[in-house]
C-alpha cells in the first residue's frame, strides 16, 4: 500500500495564520465575555486574568458491606481564588440521584431508591448552621451564607450518610456481595468558574462531571477482611497489609515485569490484611478532580509498572482488580500497562500524569482519577478497546479539567481516537471503527446536531454521535492534515497551557491553531458548528496510459479526507490519499492523479474512518478490465 502523505502541501494549501486571520468561529456572548475579562485569549492560553478556585477535602468514611451503609464526614477548605464574593455556595449530592421523587434521565429499580443524603449536621467555620440555611433539590443543594470575599478561605463540617445502591448500577453500586464501587460518594462542593459562575446543572444519570482541582486526604474504613483501592496513595500499607504484600507492592513499583500482589492462594489462605475486626485505610491525593475507592474480599490483585517520564526516570504502576472467577480479566493488566506505554511515548506522547493506575473489575465502563470501573468482556478485542478507552480518560477530562456536562465532545471524543489509535497497538489485528456507521446513518437527519451542541441538549442517537465518533473524526482528520510532528506540538501547546484548569472549547481550538501556527478555523466550524453530511462520491475518470485523474466530488458539506483505493486485476491494492485540506476554501470538488502499476481493476473510494451517508457513488469499474 501508498500512503500519500507530505507536510509541505499542507502549508501550501494552508497558507499563514495571518493569511488566514480573518476566518473566525462563532462564538456565544457568555464565551466572549471571557476574552474581554481576560480571563481567556484569544490565542487560547489562560489570561493574565484567569482564576479558579479549589478545595482541601477531610473525609472519614465507616463502609458496611452488608448494610451497603456509607457513614461520615467530610472536612473542607475552600479557597474563593474568584474576584467575586459569593453570597451562596453550591454543592453537589450526586449519590441522590437515587433519591425517590428526583427527575432521572436513567432508569432505576424501585428497590434501589432510598432517601438520598442524610445530612446530620453542617457547620461553617464551626458555627452550625440549621437545615433552614439550605436547599436540597435534586443533587444540587444551594447553602445561603455569609458573602465570602475574594481571595478568602471558608470551612465546612458535614456529617452524612447515604445507602449505597445494590442493583440499578449507574457508574457506582455493589457489584456482588464481597464487592463494591463507590463513587461520587461525599458533599463536594461545585464549580464556579469565569464562564457559568456555579455549576447548576443536576446530575441525572446521564451528562457527567465537572469539579475543581482538589487535594483529598480520605480515611475509609471497612472490614477487617476487605482491601480497598482508591484514587491517590496508601499512606499506611504498613498498617492494614501483611508484611510480604506490602512488599509485592513495593516490588511491583519498580518492575516491569507482572506480579501477583494478591494471589488465589493468598485469597484461600486468609493472611493479605492483617488481622483485626476493621481496618481504616489512609489515601492522599493531590490535584485530582475526584476521589473513588473501591473494595473487595475476594479479589485478586495484579500489578505492574513502567517508565513513563525518561527525562525524570518516574514510573507509574498499573493495577487490575478482580474477580478470580473472570478468566478474561487476567490479560487485562498487559492491556492496561500497554495503554500506559502507548499514551506516554506514541499518542498523546505526554507522560502519563498519575503515579498509578487502577483498573477495577466492576459493572460499569466508567473513568476516574487514577481508577476504572470496567465490566469484565469475554472477546479480546472488546476487552481491549474498553480498558485503553477509559484509561485514555486520564488525560481528558482529569488532567485537563473539561467540563463534560457541557462539552462531552471534550473528553470523550479524545477517549474515542485513543481507542483507535492505541488498540492496534496492543493487537495488531484490530480495526475499530467504534460509531462510524452510527454517523452514516444519522448524518443529515433532524436527530443530527452540532458538535457544540451542549451536552444536556442532545437527545436521541446525536447523544452518542456528537460525543463520540464525530469528535473523534475530526482529531483525526487534523492529525493526518497537519502530519504526527505538527499535530503533536499543537496538542501538547493545549495540554502545557491547560492541564489542572478548565478549558473551554475555544481554548482548545484557538490552542490548536498557535501550537500549529495555521488558521483552520474553517474546519473547525465545518466539523463542529455545521450541520451536513459527509458525502464524497467517484466523478470522471480519465486515464492515459498507466496515468490516472480522478475527480472526487464533495457531495455534502463536511469535509473527510479522500482515501482511494486502487484494486488490481491481480488482486493487489494500493491507497491514493489526500487530507481534508484539499477541501479549504470552499472546494466541491478535489483531482486525484495516480500512476497505475498494474492493470486497474476498479476504484473504491473511503476507509474504516471516512463516513459516508450515499456510498452508490464510491466505485469506479475499469470495464475494460473487469
Amino acid at each position: 500500500m501508498i500512503r500519500i502523505k507530505k507536510l509541505l502541501p499542507v502549508f501550501l494549501l494552508l497558507g499563514s495564520t495571518a493569511a488566514l486571520a480573518q476566518q473566525t468561529l462563532p462564538i456565544a456572548v457568555n464565551l466572549q465575555k471571557t476574552y474581554t475579562k481576560g480571563t481567556r485569549t484569544q490565542a487560547g492560553a489562560p489570561g493574565k486574568n484567569y482564576w479558579q478556585n479549589t478545595a482541601s477535602y477531610a473525609i472519614k468514611v465507616n463502609f458496611d458491606p452488608k448494610t451497603r451503609l456509607l457513614s461520615g464526614s467530610v472536612g473542607i477548605d475552600y479557597f474563593n481564588n474568584s474576584p467575586d464574593s459569593l453570597k451562596r455556595v453550591q454543592f453537589k449530592l450526586y449519590p441522590n440521584l437515587y433519591q425517590k421523587g428526583v427527575a432521572r434521565q436513567s432508569t432505576i429499580s424501585p428497590a434501589d431508591l432510598t432517601d438520598g443524603v442524610h445530612i446530620t449536621s453542617f457547620s461553617v467555620n464551626s458555627q452550625p448552621l440549621d437545615s433552614t440555611h439550605r436547599r436540597i433539590n435534586g443533587t444540587n443543594m444551594t447553602l445561603r451564607v455569609t458573602p465570602i470575599a475574594p481571595k478568602q478561605q471558608v470551612h465546612f463540617d458535614i456529617s452524612y450518610s447515604y445507602t449505597l445502591n445494590k442493583g440499578s448500577h449507574i457508574r457506582t453500586g455493589q457489584i456482588d456481595t464481597g464487592a463494591f464501587f463507590v463513587a461520587y460518594f461525599f458533599p463536594r462542593v461545585a464549580v464556579y468558574d469565569d464562564i457559568d459562575g456555579w455549576n447548576d446543572y443536576p446530575y441525572t444519570g446521564s451528562q457527567e462531571f465537572y469539579n475543581d482541582f482538589c487535594h483529598f486526604s480520605a480515611e475509609i474504613t471497612v472490614p477487617g477482611d476487605y482491601k480497598v483501592w482508591a484514587t491517590g496513595d496508601l499512606k499506611n500499607a504498613d498498617d492494614v497489609f501483611d508484611p510480604r504484600i506490602v512488599k509485592r507492592i513495593a516490588g511491583a513499583g519498580q518492575s516491569d515485569n507482572i506480579t501477583d500482589i494478591i494471589s488465589e492462594a493468598d485469597i484461600k489462605a486468609g493472611d493479605i490484611t492483617k488481622k483485626a475486626p476493621t481496618h481504616t485505610w489512609k489515601f492522599e491525593a493531590d490535584s485530582v478532580t475526584d476521589f473513588v475507592f473501591a473494595t473487595s474480599n475476594h479479589y485478586l490483585w495484579k500489578a505492574s509498572s513502567l517508565v513513563v517520564d525518561p527525562k525524570t526516570g518516574r514510573r507509574t504502576r498499573v493495577d487490575a482488580v478482580f474477580n478470580p472467577s473472570h478468566k478474561d480479566y487476567y490479560d487485562v493488566v498487559d492491556y492496561a500497562r500497554k495503554t500506559v506505554e502507548v499514551m506516554s511515548y506514541k499518542f498523546p506522547k505526554w507522560p502519563f500524569p498519575y503515579q498509578h493506575e487502577t483498573v477495577f473489575d466492576g459493572l460499569d465502563q466508567m473513568e476516574y482519577p487514577m481508577m476504572v470501573n470496567d465490566n469484565p468482556l469475554e472477546d479480546k478485542t472488546d476487552a481491549i478497546t474498553l480498558t485503553d478507552h477509559e484509561i485514555f480518560h486520564t488525560m481528558f477530562p482529569f488532567y485537563m479539567g473539561i467540563n463534560e456536562t457541557k462539552y462531552g465532545w471534550m473528553d470523550e471524543g479524545w477517549a474515542t481516537i485513543g481507542e483507535w489509535l492505541v488498540s492496534p497497538e496492543i493487537d495488531h489485528s484490530i480495526v475499530d471503527p467504534y460509531g462510524v456507521a452510527a454517523v452514516e446513518q444519522t448524518a443529515g437527519q433532524e436527530v443530527d446536531m452540532p458538535v457544540m451542541t451542549l451536552t444536556p441538549a442532545l437527545i436521541g442517537a446525536a447523544g452518542f454521535t456528537d460525543s463520540y465518533p464525530k469528535p473523534a473524526m475530526a482529531y483525526l482528520y487534523v492529525k493526518d492534515m497537519l502530519g504526527d510532528d505538527l499535530f503533536n506540538k499543537a496538542l501538547h501547546y493545549y495540554i502545557a497551557q491547560w492541564h489542572g484548569k478548565h478549558p473551554m472549547p475555544y481554548d482548545f481550538f484557538n490552542c490548536m491553531n498557535t501550537g500549529a501556527g495555521i488558521n483552520m478555523n474553517w474546519f473547525w466550524k465545518a466539523w463542529f458548528f455545521d450541520n451536513g453530511v459527509t458525502d464524497l462520491g467517484i466523478g470522471k475518470v480519465s486515464a492515459t496510459g498507466n496515468s490516472y485523474s480522478v475527480i472526487i466530488n464533495k457531495v455534502g458539506s463536511k469535509p473527510i479526507p479522500v482515501n482511494l483505493t486502487v484494486y488490481y486485476a491481480d488482486g493487489s491494492t494500493q491507497l491514493v490519499h489526500k487530507s481534508i485540506a484539499v477541501w479549504q476554501g470552499g472546494n466541491t470538488s478535489a483531482k486525484v492523479d495516480f500512476a497505475a502499476k498494474k492493470a486497474v481493476k476498479k476504484l473504491v473510494l473511503g476507509t474504516t474512518y471516512d463516513p459516508d451517508s450515499n456510498k452508490k457513488d464510491n466505485i469506479w469499474t475499469n470495464a475494460a478490465n473487469h
